[in-house]
């Protein structure tokens, strides 16, 4: 067979991992970015799959511990051979998940796990995690779900497997509320506590960190200014040396209490900076919606 170009070879992804870490997410997500996707496929007919004239699509391909004929030794002997073919690019993503997580989420939807039978959940997955060890250690791509929501899976996927590089560097900044968990896919993550909180006025408390008034409010903190600055300037020294790295995201978080005054302001304020200084920044604001309350801000203290 004739050698083909990287350009040219068919792309085919194998996704498997854990049952509950997120394998029908990021299948569908890859959907959506324009890969075919093939679920639960038997692992016997792979080579017949592939068999003839590659297609022109990329390719994702999902099994599990339920798939018919699932040996991971042998999974392992078949790919390596499709991998020796110079008109395919054959990559493996696992996916992976903590036991106390997977049981979670397993008691949540109240399934039944495929290897625990009428034992306890826990069993089936230290089952099942024993069994994948090989493939997890194999596998090209690793990803965690643990602390991953749905939405972060999808984000994850498309910056690993999205079907083109971006020209630029893409550039999120965002803001989100401790209280709520950290974002588990920031690179730079930013704590707003330091400044007054907005939340003690009754009259800001309704609102946001768009509201002009209460970013007068932030504004008059004497360490606003000083914290501002620092961390645009040191934005603007990172951003052109992770692009002169080949990096092709940046995500940038600001964190609050609630997420809903200050890292709002702050993400707005710096996204705005960073378009003064030729970048294109996207802005994501993950708690704005969600209900300010006292049991999240807690009790005033004077």
């Amino acid at each position: 067979m004739a050698d083909a170009s990287a350009e040219n070879r068919q792309r085919i992804l194998l996704v498997t991992g854990m049952l509950g870490a997120g394998k029908t997410t990021a299948l569908r997500e890859l959907e959506d970015l324009g890969w075919e996707a093939i679920d639960n496929f038997p692992i016997r007919l792979l080579q017949r799959l592939l068999g003839g004239e590659p297609g022109g699509h990329s390719l994702a391909i999902g099994f599990d511990c339920r798939t018919r004929g699932f040996l991971p030794e042998e999974i392992i002997e078949r790919v390596k051979k499709l991998a020796a073919r110079d008109d395919l690019t054959v990559t493996t993503l696992f996916l992976d998940c903590a036991g106390t997580e997977l049981e979670r989420r397993f008691n949540e939807t109240r399934r039944r796990h495929f290897l625990a039978q009428d034992l306890p959940v826990a069993t089936g997955i230290a089952a099942e995690r024993e069994l994948l060890s090989p493939l997890r250690r194999w596998a090209d791509v690793l990803i965690d779900t643990t602390h991953f929501s749905s939405n972060d899976l999808k984000l994850r996927i498309r910056e690993l497997f999205a079907p083109t590089a971006p020209q630029e560097m893409t550039v999120t900044v965002s803001s989100f509320g401790f209280s709520r968990g950290m974002p588990p896919v920031a690179d730079l993550v930013f704590d707003m506590r330091f400044l007054d909180n907005p939340h003690w006025d009754p009259e800001l408390r309704p609102l946001t960190g768009r509201d002009p008034s209460v970013g007068e409010h932030i504004r008059r903190d004497p360490s606003f200014a000083s914290a501002f600055a620092r961390i645009r300037d040191l934005l603007l020294e990172l951003l052109p040396r992770y692009a002169a790295q080949g990096k092709s995201y940046v995500n940038i978080a600001f964190g609050c209490t609630g997420g809903r005054h200050r890292s709002v302001f702050m993400a707005e304020q710096i996204a705005g900076a960073l378009r003064e200084g030729g970048f294109s920044p996207t802005v994501l604001h993950r708690n704005l919606g969600s209900r300010a309350a006292e049991m999240i801000e807690g009790p005033h203290q004077p």
